[in-house]
């Protein structure tokens, strides 16, 4: 989740089991009587919506946290950067939070602590600025999604002295902060689902920036501690904006948010794997199992967005070059994450091999550019193999694992591929198993044939990408 944290790693496990536990209860009771539409008004379209828009399945995401991405630290800095992001084989710009924040005697400078709704926040420029960076966006072929934070706002949000019903009370009458059952958020108060005057405010601003800023969806912040049926309020009226096509993120893992009508869950449990098999030397055979678990509920071409690092966990365990072995481990584990079953999601300065993390409220670290060129070619070399492979990208896996490497096939139509992934900082020999022994494959990354005998041998965290 994106609410400030302290203690993110700990608070990673208290996510797990907090929605494990929520997908056995029911959601929060909805309000009485039908749910009422969200108001009518329709802003005029800006711009010509993005044709260019890709299906879910075939989404590459970058996360941008403009307070450290450039020098400027605003719209403007990211948009002369656009070329640089393409370029690394993105086609999905994922902008955290750009609403004016609470600046009362709670806040803790947190971006997720909104004190307007439809407003663009004065730190990141203006909302022509936005404008410019989504046309910027759009002329390279890439789609923007907003992050939207639905469960709470800052206690200087109008909404707390025009509707304070809108909120929950204590037992005092007070609005009370965000808890998730351990950790309480002082600096964020927190809505009330039950409200339906709420949820139409709430959905209309949200389907506003359609509109008047042309962007392409939105990853929603704290997804699992909001009762279903809102959120199939919500992207039931997205899906009504019919000239757009709109691709909506749950940063979640329950599964009614697929049945809700997300079009992702976040990855909270690979990461999880990741971290434990690269730090605490956990066999490499956990990934398998997550492929089933965290798809629990999806349909169709629904996707998991997988990651080695965000916002949240960039700043709290550390970058990946220091948690997963140097480049070279975090190179292999995004191999994993990219490639075995999902969406990827980048986290800006992943691709420059950053070794300092940015630390919440992100105003103290501004990302290194260029100094690490052949990371950002091993990522380019790497997304561009997949994006030429429908295999890879969206094949379905068959694992053979080992404790020390990961590996599977995936296969689509008449194409298959064959993934081989070194977990560990020390050359492993691979025994290959009678269903792939013995037989001849094209290198997806370096070109020219492969042989793949009874054994593989591998350099530390080595890494094959194989096809046929």
């Amino acid at each position: 989740m994106s609410i400030r944290r302290s203690l993110v790693r700990n608070s990673l496990v208290l996510l797990a089991a907090l929605s494990a536990l929520s997908a056995c209860k029911k959601d929060p009771p909805a309000p009485p009587g039908p749910i009422a539409p969200p108001t009518t008004d329709t802003p005029a379209q800006y711009g010509t919506p993005f044709a260019g828009v890709p299906n879910r399945e075939d989404a590459v995401m970058y996360q941008v946290n403009m307070r450290a991405f450039s020098q400027s630290g605003n719209f403007a800095g990211v948009t002369a950067r656009l070329d640089s992001i393409k370029a690394l084989g993105v086609n999905v710009l994922y902008l955290m939070p750009i609403y004016p924040i609470g600046t009362d005697s709670k806040s803790v400078n947190s971006p997720y602590a909104v004190k307007d709704y439809r407003a663009v926040n004065p730190e990141f420029g203006t909302f022509t600025d936005l404008r410019a960076l989504v046309d910027a966006a759009h002329a390279r072929g890439l789609s923007v999604m907003l992050d939207w934070v639905a469960n709470h706002t800052s206690f200087d949000h109008p909404w707390i002295t025009q509707h304070p019903d809108w909120y929950v009370h204590d037992a005092a009458g007070a609005i009370k902060s965000v808890s998730n059952g351990t950790v309480t958020y002082p600096d964020v108060a927190q809505l009330d689902f039950t409200n339906a005057a709420m949820r139409r405010e709430m959905i209309s601003a949200m389907k506003s920036w359609v509109y008047t800023a042309n962007v392409d969806g939105f990853r929603c912040d704290y997804a699992d501690f909001q009762p279903g049926d809102f959120w199939k309020q919500t992207t039931d009226t997205l899906r009504n904006v019919r000239t757009h096509k709109l691709l909506l993120l749950a940063e979640g893992t329950r599964a009614v948010n697929f049945t809700s009508g997300f079009d992702y869950n976040f990855g909270f449990s690979f990461y999880g794997g990741i971290y434990n098999v690269y730090r605490n030397n956990q066999p490499a055979t956990a990934f398998d199992g997550l492929n089933a678990s965290e798809y629990a509920g999806a349909t169709g071409t629904q996707q998991v967005v997988r990651y080695i690092t965000n916002h949240d966990v960039n700043g709290s365990d550390g970058t990946p070059v220091g948690l997963f072995g140097g480049n070279a481990g975090a190179m292999s584990a995004f191999v994993i994450a990219a490639c075995y079953k999902g969406v990827p999601l980048i986290y800006n300065g992943q691709e420059a091999g950053m070794t300092t993390p940015i630390t919440f409220p992100f105003t103290s670290v501004k990302v290194a550019w260029g100094r690490h060129s052949d990371v950002k070619r091993a990522y380019q070399e790497l997304l561009a193999t997949r994006a030429a492979s429908p295999a890879l990208r969206t094949g379905t896996p068959t694992p053979y694992s080992t404790a020390n490497v990961c590996a599977f096939t995936k296969t689509a139509g008449q194409e298959q591929a064959l993934v081989l992934v070194n977990v560990r900082n020390a050359p492993t020999t691979y025994p290959v198993p009678a269903a792939l022994a013995n037989t001849t494959w094209t290198n997806a990354l370096q070109g020219g044939p492969f042989a793949v005998g009874t054994t593989v041998a591998l350099p530390a965290y080595g890494y094959l990408v194989l096809k046929k």
